[in-house]
Protein backbone atom coordinates (compact mmCIF):
# COMPACT_ATOMS: atom_id res chain seq x y z
CA UNK A 1 0.00 0.00 0.00
CA UNK A 2 2.89 2.36 0.76
CA UNK A 3 4.37 1.79 -2.70
CA UNK A 4 0.94 2.19 -4.32
CA UNK A 5 0.50 5.54 -2.56
CA UNK A 6 3.93 6.73 -3.71
CA UNK A 7 3.12 5.68 -7.27
CA UNK A 8 -0.32 7.34 -7.17
CA UNK A 9 0.93 10.74 -5.97
CA UNK A 10 4.03 10.65 -8.18
CA UNK A 11 1.79 10.17 -11.21
CA UNK A 12 -0.50 13.04 -10.10
CA UNK A 13 2.45 15.40 -9.56
CA UNK A 14 3.98 14.57 -12.95
CA UNK A 15 0.59 15.04 -14.64
CA UNK A 16 -0.05 18.46 -13.04
CA UNK A 17 0.46 21.12 -15.72
CA UNK A 18 -0.32 24.24 -13.66
CA UNK A 19 1.07 25.64 -10.43
CA UNK A 20 -2.47 25.61 -8.98
CA UNK A 21 -2.77 21.85 -9.47
CA UNK A 22 0.68 21.28 -7.98
CA UNK A 23 -0.08 23.39 -4.90
CA UNK A 24 -3.41 21.59 -4.47
CA UNK A 25 -1.68 18.18 -4.44
CA UNK A 26 1.06 19.44 -2.11
CA UNK A 27 -1.44 20.96 0.35
CA UNK A 28 -3.39 17.70 0.35
CA UNK A 29 -0.24 15.73 1.21
CA UNK A 30 0.68 18.19 3.98
CA UNK A 31 -2.83 18.09 5.45
CA UNK A 32 -3.50 21.76 4.64
CA UNK A 33 -7.21 21.42 3.98
CA UNK A 34 -9.06 24.73 3.62
CA UNK A 35 -11.82 25.15 6.16
CA UNK A 36 -14.80 27.37 5.43
CA UNK A 37 -16.35 28.47 8.75
CA UNK A 38 -19.75 30.13 8.82
CA UNK A 39 -21.39 32.53 11.30
CA UNK A 40 -22.76 30.49 14.21
CA UNK A 41 -24.96 33.29 15.55
CA UNK A 42 -27.36 33.15 12.55
CA UNK A 43 -29.68 30.13 12.02
CA UNK A 44 -28.59 28.07 9.04
CA UNK A 45 -32.01 28.40 7.38
CA UNK A 46 -31.68 32.23 7.44
CA UNK A 47 -28.02 32.40 6.49
CA UNK A 48 -28.30 32.34 2.64
CA UNK A 49 -30.80 35.22 2.55
CA UNK A 50 -28.81 37.23 5.11
CA UNK A 51 -25.68 36.84 2.97
CA UNK A 52 -27.65 37.72 -0.18
CA UNK A 53 -29.08 40.87 1.39
CA UNK A 54 -25.66 41.87 2.71
CA UNK A 55 -23.79 41.41 -0.61
CA UNK A 56 -26.56 43.20 -2.52
CA UNK A 57 -26.80 46.14 -0.09
CA UNK A 58 -23.01 46.53 0.00
CA UNK A 59 -22.83 47.09 -3.78
CA UNK A 60 -25.89 49.36 -3.78
CA UNK A 61 -24.42 51.41 -0.92
CA UNK A 62 -21.10 51.88 -2.73
CA UNK A 63 -22.86 52.87 -5.97
CA UNK A 64 -25.19 55.31 -4.19
CA UNK A 65 -22.24 56.90 -2.44
CA UNK A 66 -20.35 57.26 -5.74
CA UNK A 67 -23.41 58.60 -7.59
CA UNK A 68 -24.27 61.15 -4.90
CA UNK A 69 -20.97 63.05 -5.06
CA UNK A 70 -19.15 64.72 -7.92
CA UNK A 71 -15.36 64.67 -8.26
CA UNK A 72 -13.41 66.47 -10.96
CA UNK A 73 -11.63 63.76 -12.97
CA UNK A 74 -8.00 64.12 -14.06
CA UNK A 75 -7.64 65.48 -17.60
CA UNK A 76 -6.47 62.22 -19.17
CA UNK A 77 -9.02 61.19 -21.86
CA UNK A 78 -9.52 57.63 -23.11
CA UNK A 79 -7.34 56.73 -26.08
CA UNK A 80 -9.36 56.16 -29.29
CA UNK A 81 -8.91 52.81 -31.05
CA UNK A 82 -6.68 52.71 -34.12
CA UNK A 83 -6.69 49.36 -35.86
CA UNK A 84 -8.94 46.68 -37.35
CA UNK A 85 -12.44 46.87 -35.85
CA UNK A 86 -13.79 43.54 -34.51
CA UNK A 87 -17.47 43.25 -35.35
CA UNK A 88 -18.12 39.53 -35.89
CA UNK A 89 -17.06 36.28 -34.25
CA UNK A 90 -15.50 33.45 -36.19
CA UNK A 91 -17.32 30.13 -36.15
CA UNK A 92 -15.67 27.43 -34.07
CA UNK A 93 -15.19 23.85 -35.18
CA UNK A 94 -15.99 20.72 -33.20
CA UNK A 95 -12.25 20.09 -32.81
CA UNK A 96 -11.74 23.53 -31.20
CA UNK A 97 -14.62 22.98 -28.77
CA UNK A 98 -13.34 19.50 -27.93
CA UNK A 99 -9.85 20.86 -27.24
CA UNK A 100 -11.20 23.54 -24.90
CA UNK A 101 -13.41 20.99 -23.13
CA UNK A 102 -10.64 18.45 -22.61
CA UNK A 103 -8.26 21.14 -21.31
CA UNK A 104 -10.82 22.49 -18.82
CA UNK A 105 -10.96 21.53 -15.15
CA UNK A 106 -13.72 18.99 -14.62
CA UNK A 107 -16.01 20.72 -12.12
CA UNK A 108 -19.76 20.37 -11.73
CA UNK A 109 -21.97 23.25 -10.61
CA UNK A 110 -25.45 22.93 -9.08
CA UNK A 111 -26.74 24.63 -12.24
CA UNK A 112 -25.42 21.92 -14.58
CA UNK A 113 -28.15 19.62 -15.96
CA UNK A 114 -25.80 16.61 -15.73
CA UNK A 115 -22.45 15.87 -14.07
CA UNK A 116 -19.50 17.25 -16.04
CA UNK A 117 -17.71 13.89 -15.86
CA UNK A 118 -20.72 12.30 -17.62
CA UNK A 119 -20.68 15.03 -20.28
CA UNK A 120 -17.01 14.41 -21.05
CA UNK A 121 -17.64 10.65 -21.11
CA UNK A 122 -20.34 11.16 -23.79
CA UNK A 123 -18.48 13.95 -25.54
CA UNK A 124 -18.36 12.40 -29.00
CA UNK A 125 -22.16 12.14 -29.09
CA UNK A 126 -22.82 15.58 -27.55
CA UNK A 127 -20.08 17.53 -29.32
CA UNK A 128 -22.07 18.48 -32.49
CA UNK A 129 -24.90 19.86 -30.34
CA UNK A 130 -22.57 21.79 -28.00
CA UNK A 131 -20.75 23.31 -30.99
CA UNK A 132 -24.08 24.31 -32.53
CA UNK A 133 -25.20 26.04 -29.30
CA UNK A 134 -21.90 27.97 -29.11
CA UNK A 135 -21.97 29.07 -32.76
CA UNK A 136 -25.64 30.10 -32.52
CA UNK A 137 -24.72 32.33 -29.56
CA UNK A 138 -21.74 33.88 -31.38
CA UNK A 139 -23.61 34.63 -34.60
CA UNK A 140 -26.80 35.92 -32.97
CA UNK A 141 -24.96 38.20 -30.52
CA UNK A 142 -26.92 36.69 -27.62
CA UNK A 143 -25.59 35.05 -24.46
CA UNK A 144 -28.10 32.33 -23.45
CA UNK A 145 -30.32 33.40 -20.55
CA UNK A 146 -29.91 29.93 -19.00
CA UNK A 147 -26.21 30.76 -18.52
CA UNK A 148 -26.81 34.05 -16.69
CA UNK A 149 -27.44 32.56 -13.24
CA UNK A 150 -24.73 32.03 -10.65
CA UNK A 151 -24.63 29.99 -7.45
CA UNK A 152 -22.61 31.96 -4.89
CA UNK A 153 -20.91 30.50 -1.85
CA UNK A 154 -19.58 32.86 0.83
CA UNK A 155 -15.90 32.38 1.64
CA UNK A 156 -14.03 33.89 4.58
CA UNK A 157 -11.41 36.28 3.15
CA UNK A 158 -8.73 35.23 5.65
CA UNK A 159 -8.71 32.48 8.26
CA UNK A 160 -7.64 35.04 10.88
CA UNK A 161 -10.82 37.13 10.44
CA UNK A 162 -13.87 36.85 12.69
CA UNK A 163 -16.34 34.45 10.99
CA UNK A 164 -19.30 36.09 12.78
CA UNK A 165 -18.96 39.34 10.77
CA UNK A 166 -20.54 39.16 7.30
CA UNK A 167 -18.24 41.80 5.78
CA UNK A 168 -15.32 39.40 6.32
CA UNK A 169 -16.74 37.14 3.58
CA UNK A 170 -16.45 37.44 -0.17
CA UNK A 171 -18.86 35.97 -2.72
CA UNK A 172 -17.43 33.17 -4.86
CA UNK A 173 -19.54 32.46 -7.95
CA UNK A 174 -20.06 29.02 -9.45
CA UNK A 175 -21.26 29.04 -13.04
CA UNK A 176 -22.50 26.26 -15.29
CA UNK A 177 -19.76 24.30 -17.05
CA UNK A 178 -21.04 24.97 -20.58
CA UNK A 179 -21.32 28.73 -19.95
CA UNK A 180 -17.61 28.78 -19.11
CA UNK A 181 -16.78 26.82 -22.26
CA UNK A 182 -18.64 29.45 -24.31
CA UNK A 183 -16.73 32.19 -22.45
CA UNK A 184 -13.42 30.46 -23.20
CA UNK A 185 -14.27 30.42 -26.90
CA UNK A 186 -14.94 34.18 -26.76
CA UNK A 187 -11.81 34.78 -24.64
CA UNK A 188 -9.62 33.16 -27.31
CA UNK A 189 -10.98 35.45 -30.01
CA UNK A 190 -10.87 38.51 -27.72
CA UNK A 191 -7.24 37.81 -26.77
CA UNK A 192 -6.33 37.38 -30.44
CA UNK A 193 -7.94 40.77 -31.24
CA UNK A 194 -6.08 42.46 -28.36
CA UNK A 195 -2.73 40.90 -29.32
CA UNK A 196 -3.14 41.63 -33.05
CA UNK A 197 -3.81 45.31 -32.32
CA UNK A 198 -1.24 45.54 -29.50
CA UNK A 199 -3.90 46.55 -26.96
CA UNK A 200 -2.58 44.68 -23.93
CA UNK A 201 -0.92 47.09 -21.50
CA UNK A 202 2.68 46.03 -20.84
CA UNK A 203 2.51 46.52 -17.06
CA UNK A 204 -0.58 44.35 -16.52
CA UNK A 205 0.41 40.81 -15.51
CA UNK A 206 -2.79 38.84 -15.83
CA UNK A 207 -4.78 36.70 -18.24
CA UNK A 208 -2.15 36.25 -20.95
CA UNK A 209 0.68 33.82 -21.51
CA UNK A 210 3.99 34.61 -19.83
CA UNK A 211 2.50 37.24 -17.48
CA UNK A 212 1.83 35.74 -14.06
CA UNK A 213 2.01 36.69 -10.39
CA UNK A 214 5.61 35.47 -10.53
CA UNK A 215 6.66 37.79 -13.35
CA UNK A 216 4.86 40.71 -11.66
CA UNK A 217 6.72 40.05 -8.41
CA UNK A 218 10.06 39.71 -10.19
CA UNK A 219 9.58 43.01 -12.01
CA UNK A 220 8.73 45.02 -8.88
CA UNK A 221 11.41 43.44 -6.67
CA UNK A 222 14.03 43.94 -9.39
CA UNK A 223 13.17 47.65 -9.71
CA UNK A 224 13.27 48.16 -5.92
CA UNK A 225 16.61 46.34 -5.56
CA UNK A 226 18.06 48.34 -8.47
CA UNK A 227 17.07 51.55 -6.66
CA UNK A 228 18.77 50.30 -3.48
CA UNK A 229 21.94 49.62 -5.48
CA UNK A 230 21.88 53.30 -6.47
CA UNK A 231 21.49 54.30 -2.79
CA UNK A 232 17.93 55.55 -3.36
CA UNK A 233 14.81 55.35 -1.24
CA UNK A 234 11.59 53.97 -2.75
CA UNK A 235 7.99 54.57 -1.71
CA UNK A 236 5.73 51.64 -2.65
CA UNK A 237 1.96 52.18 -2.59
CA UNK A 238 -0.42 49.21 -2.59
CA UNK A 239 -3.94 50.23 -3.60
CA UNK A 240 -7.03 48.40 -2.41
CA UNK A 241 -10.51 48.55 -3.99
CA UNK A 242 -13.85 47.85 -2.31
CA UNK A 243 -15.86 45.17 -4.18
CA UNK A 244 -13.84 45.98 -7.31
CA UNK A 245 -15.52 43.55 -9.73
CA UNK A 246 -19.03 44.22 -8.40
CA UNK A 247 -19.45 47.96 -9.01
CA UNK A 248 -18.34 48.24 -12.65
CA UNK A 249 -20.75 50.32 -14.70
CA UNK A 250 -21.98 48.39 -17.76
CA UNK A 251 -22.58 51.44 -19.95
CA UNK A 252 -19.06 52.76 -19.27
CA UNK A 253 -17.55 49.33 -19.95
CA UNK A 254 -19.41 48.83 -23.23
CA UNK A 255 -18.57 52.37 -24.35
CA UNK A 256 -14.87 51.75 -23.58
CA UNK A 257 -14.88 48.41 -25.42
CA UNK A 258 -16.23 50.22 -28.47
CA UNK A 259 -14.21 53.47 -28.32
CA UNK A 260 -10.83 52.24 -27.05
CA UNK A 261 -10.75 48.59 -28.11
CA UNK A 262 -12.55 48.54 -31.49
CA UNK A 263 -15.35 46.13 -30.54
CA UNK A 264 -18.57 46.69 -32.51
CA UNK A 265 -21.70 45.23 -34.11
CA UNK A 266 -22.45 41.58 -33.24
CA UNK A 267 -19.50 41.24 -30.85
CA UNK A 268 -20.55 44.33 -28.88
CA UNK A 269 -24.15 43.07 -28.84
CA UNK A 270 -22.91 39.74 -27.44
CA UNK A 271 -21.01 41.46 -24.60
CA UNK A 272 -24.09 43.61 -23.90
CA UNK A 273 -26.18 40.45 -23.63
CA UNK A 274 -23.49 38.78 -21.50
CA UNK A 275 -23.55 41.58 -18.90
CA UNK A 276 -27.29 42.22 -18.61
CA UNK A 277 -30.12 40.40 -16.78
CA UNK A 278 -27.81 38.31 -14.61
CA UNK A 279 -28.83 36.90 -11.21
CA UNK A 280 -27.10 35.22 -8.30
CA UNK A 281 -28.37 32.84 -5.62
CA UNK A 282 -26.53 32.30 -2.34
CA UNK A 283 -26.09 28.64 -1.38
CA UNK A 284 -25.02 27.55 2.11
CA UNK A 285 -25.00 23.85 3.04
CA UNK A 286 -27.89 23.07 0.71
CA UNK A 287 -30.05 26.07 1.71
CA UNK A 288 -30.56 28.80 -0.90
CA UNK A 289 -31.59 32.44 -1.01
CA UNK A 290 -33.98 34.02 -3.48
CA UNK A 291 -32.30 35.00 -6.79
CA UNK A 292 -30.94 38.56 -6.64
CA UNK A 293 -30.55 40.71 -9.78
CA UNK A 294 -27.08 42.01 -10.67
CA UNK A 295 -27.34 45.51 -12.12
CA UNK A 296 -23.61 46.24 -11.95
CA UNK A 297 -20.28 44.50 -12.17
CA UNK A 298 -18.77 41.55 -14.00
CA UNK A 299 -19.43 38.03 -12.70
CA UNK A 300 -16.75 36.76 -10.32
CA UNK A 301 -15.73 33.20 -11.01
CA UNK A 302 -16.34 33.75 -14.71
CA UNK A 303 -13.78 33.42 -17.50
CA UNK A 304 -14.34 36.86 -19.07
CA UNK A 305 -14.96 38.89 -15.90
CA UNK A 306 -11.29 39.44 -14.97
CA UNK A 307 -10.11 40.49 -18.44
CA UNK A 308 -13.10 42.83 -18.81
CA UNK A 309 -12.04 44.44 -15.51
CA UNK A 310 -8.51 44.87 -16.88
CA UNK A 311 -9.81 46.59 -20.03
CA UNK A 312 -12.16 48.75 -17.95
CA UNK A 313 -9.30 50.08 -15.79
CA UNK A 314 -6.64 50.40 -18.50
CA UNK A 315 -6.85 54.27 -18.60
CA UNK A 316 -5.36 54.30 -15.09
CA UNK A 317 -1.93 53.63 -16.58
CA UNK A 318 -1.92 57.01 -18.35
CA UNK A 319 -2.73 58.81 -15.09
CA UNK A 320 0.08 57.06 -13.22
CA UNK A 321 2.57 57.70 -16.04
CA UNK A 322 1.55 61.38 -16.01
CA UNK A 323 2.92 61.59 -12.45
CA UNK A 324 6.15 59.78 -13.46
CA UNK A 325 5.55 56.84 -11.12
CA UNK A 326 6.43 53.26 -11.95
CA UNK A 327 3.59 50.81 -11.55
CA UNK A 328 2.52 47.25 -12.05
CA UNK A 329 -0.90 45.63 -11.87
CA UNK A 330 -2.35 42.18 -11.50
CA UNK A 331 -6.09 42.28 -12.12
CA UNK A 332 -7.43 44.66 -9.43
CA UNK A 333 -4.16 44.82 -7.44
CA UNK A 334 -2.20 47.98 -8.24
CA UNK A 335 1.34 48.70 -7.06
CA UNK A 336 2.74 52.22 -7.53
CA UNK A 337 6.34 53.04 -6.68
CA UNK A 338 8.78 55.89 -7.06
CA UNK A 339 12.48 56.14 -6.19
CA UNK A 340 14.76 59.12 -5.49
CA UNK A 341 17.70 60.26 -3.43
CA UNK A 342 17.20 60.53 0.32
CA UNK A 343 17.12 64.33 0.13
CA UNK A 344 14.06 64.12 -2.15
CA UNK A 345 11.98 61.97 0.22
CA UNK A 346 9.35 64.61 0.93
CA UNK A 347 9.06 65.30 -2.80
CA UNK A 348 8.32 61.66 -3.68
CA UNK A 349 5.77 61.51 -0.84
CA UNK A 350 3.98 64.55 -2.32
CA UNK A 351 4.16 63.06 -5.83
CA UNK A 352 2.67 59.77 -4.60
CA UNK A 353 -0.09 61.63 -2.76
CA UNK A 354 -0.96 63.63 -5.87
CA UNK A 355 -0.96 60.52 -8.09
CA UNK A 356 -3.14 58.46 -5.75
CA UNK A 357 -5.51 61.41 -5.42
CA UNK A 358 -5.93 61.52 -9.22
CA UNK A 359 -6.32 57.72 -9.33
CA UNK A 360 -9.02 57.98 -6.68
CA UNK A 361 -10.82 60.72 -8.67
CA UNK A 362 -10.72 58.63 -11.87
CA UNK A 363 -12.02 55.59 -10.00
CA UNK A 364 -14.82 57.64 -8.46
CA UNK A 365 -16.00 58.82 -11.88
CA UNK A 366 -15.79 55.25 -13.19
CA UNK A 367 -17.82 53.84 -10.27
CA UNK A 368 -14.93 52.17 -8.47
CA UNK A 369 -14.19 52.86 -4.81
CA UNK A 370 -10.62 53.10 -3.58
CA UNK A 371 -10.44 51.92 0.01
CA UNK A 372 -8.00 54.22 1.89
CA UNK A 373 -8.33 52.14 5.08
CA UNK A 374 -6.73 49.13 3.37
CA UNK A 375 -4.38 51.05 1.05
CA UNK A 376 -0.82 50.66 2.29
CA UNK A 377 2.52 52.39 1.77
CA UNK A 378 5.97 50.99 2.44
CA UNK A 379 9.22 52.96 2.48
CA UNK A 380 12.09 50.82 1.22
CA UNK A 381 15.67 51.88 1.83
CA UNK A 382 19.01 50.61 3.05
CA UNK A 383 19.84 50.15 6.75
CA UNK A 384 22.42 52.91 6.37
CA UNK A 385 19.81 55.42 5.16
CA UNK A 386 17.29 54.39 7.79
CA UNK A 387 19.43 56.03 10.44
CA UNK A 388 19.14 59.39 8.66
CA UNK A 389 15.35 59.28 8.23
CA UNK A 390 12.81 61.19 10.24
CA UNK A 391 9.83 59.24 8.97
CA UNK A 392 6.34 60.75 8.86
CA UNK A 393 3.91 58.62 10.89
CA UNK A 394 1.38 58.68 8.08
CA UNK A 395 0.62 60.03 4.63
CA UNK A 396 -2.57 62.05 4.13
CA UNK A 397 -4.89 60.95 1.31
CA UNK A 398 -7.89 63.24 0.92
CA UNK A 399 -8.38 63.44 4.68
CA UNK A 400 -7.56 59.79 5.41
CA UNK A 401 -4.24 58.94 7.04
CA UNK A 402 -2.35 56.03 5.47
CA UNK A 403 0.17 54.70 7.94
CA UNK A 404 3.52 53.55 6.61
CA UNK A 405 3.78 49.79 6.92
CA UNK A 406 6.82 48.11 8.42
Amino acid sequence: MHQAKISFYSTKILASNTSRQLFSITNSLLGKVKSSPLPSSIPLSELPQRFSDFFHSKVISIRCNLDSTTVTPPSVPDQPFCGTVWGAFQSVSEDEVKKILTQSTIKTCELDPLPTSFLTHCLDDLLPHLTSIINDSLHSGLFPSAFKSAIVKPLLKKTTLNPEILKNYRPVSNLSFLSKILEKVVLRQLSNHLLTNNLFYSHQSAYRAGHSTETALLKIVNDLLSALDEDKVSLLSLLDLSAAFDTIDHSILLSRLSYSFGISDTVLAWFTSYLTDRTQTISVNGSKSLPAPLHYGVPQGSVLGPILFVLYTQPLSKIIQHHSLYHHSFSDDNQLYISANLAQLQEIIRTSQSCISDVQAWMHNNKLQLNPDKTEMILITSKHNQKSLSLPFSVDLNGTSIHLSS
